[in-house]
């Protein structure tokens, strides 16, 4: 696969764009819709019937921070092709009546922890607010989205004279010690003026709030030969990012290609709009009812379907190789990963393994095998919640990454552009069950 680092400059420069329009989940979820609309994609509703049709492409958004895009073939399809990956990062989550005056002389601001994130490096660097607001119009709540989009707060750390044993390891209070400086102590009842300032709307007609902090810093290209990257979300915004131009870009005649970004997986996906939910479910069920196949056919459908779980994983760390697998070793630009775990928290097997790298070896896309360490458990993803509700054979994959879970993650110039390619060929190839466990898969 012959790439040139202007290709990978350029795709990367993509991602970039895409991130820094993402500022929350509800902002990463109306930039992937407006890249579907741009290419001819409808949207569809939930709440109104389906009117599908052959050879057209939609997507449909729920809660405002998951979306799930497809395309129908122009023929009958036989099965479901589908990547998930997931729309949050770690953060930190605006209580309601976040101000809080302190000392006498500041306003700081009550946030609770969102997801797993690496605490220290919050600190000490310029903050802003992001997320989704209820909107009362008389009898009508209209969702907006809101990005105070300027050096707003920041997390100050406690000089090291008063905390001499800061870098022996210090165990963070999310109350105490997480806690931004918003102001002066005249800021107080200063947030929600500045959000209907934002919206053009009176202060007293906002009812509710889905706010969180983000890291303000841009993403970077760096080393010695520009071969790294770094910025925000890169867990799991590159997957996301990457999966809506593969399905823009690729698609086949036998199957429905799906897109799923999801929401919430950094807190274990239990919400209507989450891997645990039936979102996936539903949709496909309306797919299939929307073309008149009964449950029978949507059942063998499913059968024949092949899930992608796309979240990214962890590359060795030149400081820290022990941490690493002793056999499996991946590391930043080694090509996708594909992700295993006997405890099946990632789902791939010897079907969906076999099945997958067969694609990338005749598309010539370079991957690499991930596996914790026996004694080092990891995290889960997408794949197992989403396929406890629709069982089909799946695959884990990503990309490898230094910092998972720190506000600034890091990675290689590489992976954007391989990730897609990746994704992009998925959706060219049928994989069909041939029965007794016997698959075929060739390019459409």
């Amino acid at each position: 696969m012959e790439v040139t680092q202007e290709q990978y400059e350029a795709s990367t420069q993509e991602l970039f764009h895409f991130i820094e329009n993402s500022p929350s989940c509800f902002h990463a979820i109306a930039e992937a819709a407006a890249m579907l609309a741009s290419h001819g994609f409808t949207e569809l509703m939930e709440e109104t019937i389906w009117k599908l049709e052959k050879g057209k492409s939609y997507f449909v958004r729920r809660s405002g921070s998951a979306l799930i895009g497809f395309k129908i073939p122009e023929q009958d399809f036989s099965n479901f092709q589908i990547i998930a990956s997931h729309s949050d990062s770690p953060s930190f989550k605006l209580k309601e009546n976040p101000e809080m005056k302190t000392a006498g002389h500041y306003t700081k601001l009550n946030v609770e922890r969102y997801g797993g994130m690496i605490c220290a490096p919050w600190f000490d660097r310029p903050l802003s607010i992001a997320g989704k607001v209820m909107v009362r119009e008389g009898n009508r709540f209209v969702s907006r989205l809101v990005n105070l989009d300027r050096d707003l707060v920041m997390i100050v750390n406690l000089a090291v004279h008063m905390n001499r044993g800061v870098n022996d390891g210090y165990s963070y209070n999310a109350q105490k010690d997480l806690l931004p400086i918003f102001g002066d102590e005249c800021a107080d009842g200063a947030l929600l003026d500045l959000v209907a300032d934002s919206l053009g709307v009176a202060k007293d007609s906002i009812v509710g709030t889905d706010l969180y902090l983000y890291n303000r810093m841009k993403g970077s290209i760096w080393g010695a030969r520009r071969e790294f990257i770094s910025s925000p979300k890169l867990d799991d915004l590159q997957c996301a990012f990457s999966s809506v131009k593969a399905l823009i870009e690729g698609g086949n005649e036998t199957g429905v290609s799906v897109c799923a970004i999801l929401d919430n997986e950094e807190v274990g996906s239990g919400s209507k709009q989450g891997a645990r939910s039936p979102f996936l479910h539903d949709v496909l069920r309306r797919i299939s009812l929307a073309f008149g196949k009964s449950e029978e056919e949507h059942f063998a459908s499913l059968a024949s379907s092949f899930l992608v779980s796309a979240d990214n994983g962890h590359a060795i760390h030149p400081n820290y190789e022990e941490k690493c697998d002793p056999v499996n070793k991946p590391h930043l630009g080694g090509g996708v990963l594909i992700k295993f775990a006997g405890s099946q928290s990632y789902t791939t097997d010897s079907v969906s393994y076999a099945l997958f790298r067969s694609i990338l070896d005749d598309e010539n896309i370079p991957y690499q095998l991930f596996f914790n360490r026996s004694d080092l458990p990891g995290g889960s993803t997408l794949g197992n919640l989403s396929t406890s509700h629709v069982a089909i054979n799946s695959v884990d994959i990503g990309v490898a990454q230094l910092a998972m879970h720190s506000p600034y993650e890091t990675g290689s110039i590489k992976d954007t552009f391989q990730l897609t390619a990746a994704m992009t060929a998925f959706y060219q190839y049928s994989i069909l069950a041939d029965g007794n466990g016997c698959y075929v898969v060739q390019k459409a």
